[in-house]
């Protein structure tokens, strides 16, 4: 009788896991491109030998994302950012000042390929395309003139993890890690933390 219920019990669960599974597979197949825009925090700095000592800059960014899925659980992304970067640096000797925070702004092109491990949920991982747009140092209050020391352009690569809902609200983590010297010749790379929400239509 127990081997029974144990029987009747393991058909039942396996049932119910098939139905769940083609459920699942029902909702993934059905997804259809979407475009949105997001927007959140960065916590950036810049890592290297050749830097001395740094902390990170808080500030922003915002845009517009693309979603095109390739297979059930599957998708490209695309995202078009403004992102404020850079870092603050102690004890600057050039500017004779306690800190000096440089503002390192970019408009970055992340392609992502994106893995739903489960519904809403997706790991993802890509390169990024980044242009400089703005370049200047702020010291004690007063910010410089337009600079061009760093390099106009940045390769780095991004990963993260997103939760989607299904009314198109999501929110997502990513790290941002450049390959390219911030200044040429020198070790100096970019890395970006970013806490984002955002919606899709």
């Amino acid at each position: 009788m127990k081997s029974l219920k144990i029987l009747v019990t393991g058909l039942l669960f396996f049932g119910a896991s098939a139905i769940y599974a083609q459920n699942e597979a029902d909702n993934k197949t059905d997804r259809s491109p979407s475009f949105g825009v997001k927007g959140g925090v960065n916590f950036s700095n810049v890592i290297g030998d050749d830097i001395g000592d740094t902390s990170s800059r808080t500030n922003f960014h915002v845009g517009v994302v693309g979603e095109l899925p390739l297979a059930d659980i599957f998708s490209l992304q695309a995202e078009v950012l403004y992102s404020g970067q850079g870092f603050k640096a102690k004890n600057p000797v050039l500017f004779g000042a306690d800190e000096a925070v440089y503002k390192l702004d970019y408009i970055n092109v992340p392609v992502l390929a994106k893995v739903y491990i489960t519904k809403g949920l997706s790991i993802e991982a890509g390169p990024q395309f980044g242009f400089k747009v703005n370049e200047k140092v702020e010291v004690d209050g007063e910010e410089s003139d337009e600079l061009e020391n760093a390099e106009s352009f940045d390769f780095a690569v991004a990963g993260g993890l997103t939760f989607q809902t299904e009314m198109g609200l999501f929110a997502t983590g990513r790290y941002t890690y450049g390959f390219t010297d911030v200044v040429e010749d020198a070790d100096t790379r970019n890395q970006v933390f970013q806490i984002g929400i955002g919606y899709k239509f």
